[in-house]
């Protein structure tokens, strides 16, 4: 198996060294996508041993899809692309509990489940917490899904990835990931995860401004799946 990660990174000079450390060595390349960050992350990361992207877009979204394009444009393709945040709230070493039910029972999609036993107090904001239940629940009203979480930390078959055609280029990206998923009747499976409270503070859930629009944008996916 062929394994790539990919992490979108703004502004994570201080986290992203740890997280590249801290990758399983099974993985064949690291490729930090860097989106716009003012601080020194790309240096930290070429530092660290990955490969280093610019993306001047600034969105979430973006950062993946530079990644996704720098791999199709690569002669031998990944079976496994495994998708992790900059910013050390996951547990980067869990990657191959993450990658297992794909190697092992050729699972499609898996998603690391920051479920509460395993969350470290305070990991998640309140606006978090309300935000995964209320899609997750939204999905399976209205698809019977058995997702109950929008986590970052998640893997899926190259093939089947290039098969969503992703394009959300900003909040939308995990919920988006999730229900073309379910359209498209991928196995999949979740994966419960440890999580800690991350380095630096959130530009998403730190923010008023920035937990509305996420949250504007995932349920606008939702709905607009629901009435296709």
């Amino acid at each position: 198996m062929i394994v790539k990660v990919i992490i979108p990174a703004f502004n994570e000079a201080d986290s992203i060294g740890n997280v590249i450390n801290e990758i399983p060595s099974l993985v064949n390349e690291i490729i930090v996508v860097n989106n716009n960050s003012t601080d020194n992350t790309e240096e930290a990361a070429i530092n660290a041993g990955a490969t280093v992207l610019t993306e001047l877009n600034k969105g979430y979204g973006y950062a993946c899809l530079k990644g996704m394009d720098y791999i199709s444009k690569q002669e031998i393709k990944p079976d496994i692309i495994v998708f992790l945040d900059g910013d050390y709230s996951d547990f980067p070493e869990e990657l191959t509990k993450i990658i297992k039910p794909i190697v092992n029972d050729n699972i499609d999609f898996v998603i690391g489940a920051r479920v509460e036993d395993l969350r470290e107090k305070g990991s998640m904001t309140p606006q978090q917490i309300f935000g995964n239940w209320l899609a997750t629940f939204l999905m399976n009203l209205f698809f019977k899904a058995k997702f109950t979480d929008l986590g970052p930390f998640r893997a899926i078959k190259y093939d089947k990835l290039l098969s969503l055609n992703m394009e959300d280029k900003t909040y939308g990206w995990t919920v988006e990931m999730q229900l073309k998923a379910l359209k498209q009747q991928l196995s999949y499976i979740e994966v419960p995860v440890n999580y800690k409270k991350r380095i630096g503070v959130s530009k998403v859930s730190g923010t008023v401004k920035g937990s509305i629009m996420a949250g504007v944008k995932i349920l606008g996916w939702i709905f607009k799946y629901s009435f296709k």
